[in-house]
């Protein structure tokens, strides 16, 4: 049983050898007398002394014939037994994702490395010899491996106790993405086997095209792309025959050869790019005359000017990626591997108007409200009638408050709600009686505008479930007699709005503040106070349902992103389609309404720009104060409130922060984001 189980053994061991030794079988048996004559015999007959233990010429030829066998046998082995590893490393693969502004110039990046592939035809010709002369002028022709320069690499690790380069371009590649860094001898055989073996199934283009993107060039870059981005502030594809030869220096070693670490650095980089360029003409890749032109070593950017995220652009990439995601149908496994390309509907300008203006509030706020200026918040956003969001302002810096404020539902509507009670009444009529049908309203219909009136149902005054008789009160109090509906909300009184939801039905309310951009988990309680803003949307919704109106009754869902690539293929995007909400009716007398509100507010504004149209929001418990409107298809939404994170979402009152009727802090930030300031 003994025997049988060390046979088993053997064959496993033995078995995969088998198709080999049946080839060389035959040749071995050629071979055997020739073998049988180099068989030592000791002491050598018909020697004397030390000659006696002397191999002959014979045996020594026999012996060396004997290693080289057994080494080739031993090199078919192995490279029969060497696989080409199934997947490669997760570290080469990985790219970032950049991030676009809506002009196409680069917002930010993310992920954990500077990589972004490129196809080798985007790649120049002058770039890709300025590499090869640098690091294996015979990539074209060579088998993949370097004999020469493994013999060195194992003669310096054997006989001086490192190992050193003289890789092929095909071992480096193999090195990035299928084994480790580790300097050692097997993982230098193993890099070897597997060079020969993808010399032989890919593609030396394809090669190359790997290479030049999994690369290390410094500065946190992998990959050409981002190299010249990083050095250049430019794309591959623009870079001249000079530069490139500076970044293939790079690759001999970026801690060294990086010119803007050390005078010693600039010293051998420039020495490196000289000789760069004289091997590009030694291999005719480049004319004497074209290398007479480059005398002026290409000095590089002193810092990687690649975007990285922070303060504002966080939350812009933060909208940006859930979007895209959501609508590229991607997990988050596939965003975080990278390369994916996100041009986004963000406008710079716009952005940074915005930006420099809560900037500004919040400093002031600081100097005049310190103790209320603690907990400020200042959530804005601005959306085209399309569905673009242009810009929003999220907070004071992400990385300090993840909390986005553009897209808090948190504080209430207050006031900034009516036009979606008026928008309902428009659109559907009103039933004076339970059951009856619908009375159709204008914006000449009249109600009853007095403070402290009773809330009236068909049957009469509603009571809450605590046997209380609900009340409308009007901010300040005031008393306005009988008004039309169209005054009403240019002067923003409460109580016709109130009643005008209770007509109409508040679940028709409801209704129409989603078909134009409120979500429904904002909306609260289906309760009288539901017509006076007692909803909760963010800045961003907001804005969306103001846009429904500029965009004649149309809602298209607000998104951030128009357009993903990765590594330049389109990816598909379910992109949001406008759906009507309202009649264009509807939508053209609430912009009329609200153009008399801003009219009314601030005349001088609305002289140089006669198409505004917004109002106030305001809530009665002092713990929201609102801004929202449009102009020239574009609508904006600014919400002031305080609220300490560190202890709740419950919000606190202004006490004075959010500014007066006559200098309101929300409509100075609309303002300067609608560019009227």
């Amino acid at each position: 049983m003994r025997a049988e189980g060390a046979a088993r053994r053997l064959l496993a061991l033995f078995g995969p050898l088998a198709p080999y030794a049946r080839r060389l079988a035959p040749y071995m048996r050629r071979l055997a007398p020739y073998v049988r004559r180099l068989k030592p015999v000791y002491p050598r007959p018909g020697r004397t002394g030390w000659r006696r233990w002397v191999p002959s010429w014979r045996q020594w030829l026999g012996g060396f014939l004997s290693s080289v066998g057994l080494l080739g046998a031993f090199l078919v082995t192995a490279y029969a037994m060497t696989d080409i590893p199934s997947n490669l490393n997760t570290y080469a693969t990985q790219q970032d994702n950049v991030y676009f502004w809506s002009d196409g110039t680069p917002m930010a990046r993310t992920g954990w490395v500077q990589r972004q592939a490129m196809p080798l035809k985007d790649i120049p010709q002058d770039v890709r010899w300025a590499v090869l002369a640098a690091e294996n002028e015979t990539f074209y022709s060579d088998p993949g491996i370097s004999m020469r320069g493994i013999t060195r690499a194992l003669w310096q690790t054997v006989g001086e106790g490192y190992t050193a380069g003289g890789s092929t371009i095909t071992q480096q590649y193999v090195k990035n993405v299928y084994l480790n860094q580790n300097q050692t001898v097997t993982r230098k055989f193993t890099e070897a086997m597997i060079a020969l073996k993808l010399d032989n199934k890919m593609s030396k283009d394809k090669i190359l095209e790997g290479y030049l993107n999994t690369s290390w060039f410094g500065r946190g870059t992998y990959g050409i792309q981002r190299a010249a981005q990083a050095y250049y502030g430019k794309d591959v594809g623009k870079l001249n025959v000079s530069e490139a030869a500076m970044l293939a220096g790079l690759l001999k070693g970026a801690g060294l050869y990086d010119p803007t670490l050390s005078k010693a650095n600039h010293h051998r980089a420039e020495e490196r790019w000289k000789w760069i360029l004289d091997r590009m003409v030694k291999i005719h890749k480049l004319t004497p005359q074209e290398r007479a032109t480059y005398t002026t070593f290409p000095e590089p950017l002193k810092s990687n000017p690649l975007y990285n995220t922070g303060e504002q652009s966080d939350y812009l990439v933060e909208l940006a990626s859930q979007y895209a995601k959501k609508a590229g149908g991607l997990t988050d496994q596939q965003f975080d591997l990278g390369g994916y390309q996100i041009y986004t509907t963000f406008d710079r300008k716009r952005e940074k108007d915005l930006t420099d203006a809560v900037t500004q509030a919040r400093k002031q706020a600081k100097r005049d409200h310190p103790a209320q200026a603690k907990d400020a918040h200042y959530g804005a956003a601005s959306v085209a009638a399309d569905g673009r969001i242009l810009a929003v302002y999220g907070g004071p810096d992400h990385r300090t408050q993840g909390y986005n404020e553009s897209n808090a539902a948190t504080v209430p509507a207050g006031t900034a709600f009516l036009p979606f009670v008026y928008a309902a009444g428009l659109e559907h009529g009103v039933h004076k009686t339970r059951g009856g049908p619908a009375t159709p309203v204008t914006p000449d219909s009249v109600y009853d505008g007095n403070d402290n009136i009773p809330v009236m149902t068909p049957e009469g005054p509603y009571w809450d479930r605590s046997g209380k008789r609900i009340l409308t009160r009007n901010d300040g109090h005031t008393s306005y007699g009988q008004i039309t509906l169209r005054q009403a909300l240019a002067r923003s009184v409460n109580t016709p709005f109130m009643q005008l939801g209770m007509d109409t039905g508040l679940n028709t309310v409801r209704q129409t503040a989603e078909s134009a951009g409120l979500l429904p988990d904002t909306l609260g309680p289906q309760v009288p106070a539901l017509s006076l803003g007692s909803s909760t949307p963010s800045a961003i919704r907001m804005a969306s349902g103001y846009a429904t109106f500029a965009a004649d009754g149309t809602h298209t869902e607000p998104y951030s992103v128009r357009r993903i690539t990765r590594n330049g293929a389109p990816v598909a995007l379910n992109t949001p389609r406008p759906e009507r909400a309202v009649g264009a009716e509807t939508a053209q007398e609430v912009t009329e309404a609200l153009t008399d509100s801003f009219r009314a507010a601030h005349p001088a504004a609305a002289a140089t720009r006669p198409g505004a149209a917004g109002k106030a929001g305001t809530t009665q418990d002092d713990t929201a104060a609102w801004y929202a409107g449009t102009t020239d298809s574009v609508s904006t939404a600014v919400v002031v409130y305080r609220m300490d994170l560190s202890k709740s979402l419950e919000p606190l009152p202004l006490q004075g922060l959010a500014g007066t009727p006559a200098d309101s802090v929300p409509y100075r930030l609309w303002s300067a984001a609608m560019g009227l300031d």
